[in-house]
Order: C-alpha cells, then structure tokens, then sequence
C-alpha cells in the first residue's frame, strides 16, 4: 500500500502540481481545499483551514477512507497586499490566520496520526519573500517566515518520534497568478533572477517528492531554496 499524502490547496497553482506529482509517484493522495476542481486521482475533502473543526473533520473523512496521513504538504496560503501605511488589522490578520494559524491547525491534526505510526513528512510551503522581504507584502512575509520557525521546533518536538519537518522556500514561479503580471514586471522579476526566468511549478513538486521520501529522513529543519537563486538561502 502507498504512502497517504495530504496536499492542502491541490485545487490550483503550486498546489496542483504538487499533487499530480505524488499522484505519477504512485502515492495515495488527497486534499482539503475551499473549492475548485481536483486533479484526477485525488481525492478531496471541502474545509476551510481556518476553522479548527472543519479541518479536524476533513482529516477524519480522508483517513477513513485512505488510512493514517503519513505525509502532509501544508501548502493553502493567501495574499491580502498592501503597503504598511494602508493595510488594515484584516488584511494582516487574515494573511496569518490562514498561512500560519492554518497551517499549524492541519500540522497539528496529521501529528496525531504521524506520532502514532512513528513516521510522519511534514513540509511546509513557504515562499521566499519569506526570506528577502518584499515591499508589500509585510503580512504575507511575515506568514511565511513564521513557518521556518514552526518547521524546526516540529523538528526539535517529534524528530525522535521518524517525524520530520522542512520549508520549501518557492521564489517566482509560472502559475496563473503570475501570468497576470505584465510584460514589463516580468523582465524587472527576472533580470533579479541568478537563473534569468521563472520557475515551474513541477520545480516544487520535485523538492516535495524529495522531501517526502525515504531518501530525506535526515533532513530536518531545513529551508530548501526553489528560486533560480535569488534568495541565495538567506
């Protein structure tokens, strides 16, 4: 029997690909998300991650029928942005309820199952605005390197428990919301790339693949840099 991977947000973007990818590996795979169309071969649960029950009863569903999690990719984000002086309580709040308080809503329930089976893959889907900044986007940065700071405490609580924790750090990468960008933010995005172009979301996938596999059961704690280069793991 195969691995039971969860994938949150596997509707679209990084997410999606993230799952096609375990999917073609051959692991059984499924996702909660908010709405949206699956990839074949996965199977979903409806719930929003920020609220602590829905999340819990999603986990139950998925594992009647799948099995324990053994592998979970915390991937569901949003962005609210805005500079500092005109972005609201909500917009942060909201940025980090969903990111960060969402995330640890969904680690927390598959912990359960990994502590259990003494085996567990958690890894988390940050971004490297997480690491540089980002003018903006101080609540999604803020999000998003909180996340490293979970990953190595994780990893510090249940490593002698076979469980790992990791970050994926994604820089600029080709998905529909980057296809909204124009020509010219483009070139400046990419001229500020070692690699001179976007990346692809089966970039991520593989780091997730990699990090989810037997070969990475010493890796733990780690922010693993998908940017061409630009962050440079800082």
């Amino acid at each position: 029997m195969s691995r039971h991977v969860l994938v949150t947000g596997a509707n679209r973007g990084i997410g999606r690909s993230i799952a096609e990818g375990f999917v073609a590996a051959g692991y059984t795979v499924s996702s909660i998300h908010r709405s949206g169309e699956l990839p074949e071969g996965v199977t979903g649960a409806i719930a929003d991650i920020t609220d602590t029950d829905a999340v819990n009863a999603a986990f139950d569903a998925l594992e009647e029928q799948h099995g324990r999690v053994e592998i979970l990719v915390a991937n569901a984000g949003i962005t609210r942005d805005g500079l500092l002086m005109r972005m609201t309580d909500e917009d942060f709040a909201d940025v980090l309820e969903t990111n960060l308080t969402g995330t640890f809503r969904c680690v927390r329930r598959a912990s359960q199952s990994m502590i259990r089976q003494r085996f567990g893959r958690i890894v988390l889907v940050g971004s490297v605005v997480g690491l540089l900044g980002n003018p903006g986007q101080v609540n999604y940065s803020s999000s998003k390197a909180a996340l490293m700071g979970m990953a190595r405490s994780i990893t510090r609580e249940l490593g002698a428990r076979g469980i790992t924790a990791n970050v994926i750090a994604p820089g600029f990468i080709a998905t529909d919301m980057t296809a909204e960008l124009g020509e010219d933010t483009v070139k400046q995005y990419e001229g500020s790339i070692p690699a001179k172009r976007f990346g692809a979301p089966e970039d991520v996938a593989a780091a997730a693949l990699y990090l989810a596999s037997d070969a990475a059961g010493y890796v733990s704690g780690a922010v693993i840099p998908v940017d061409g280069g630009l962050g440079m793991g800082h």
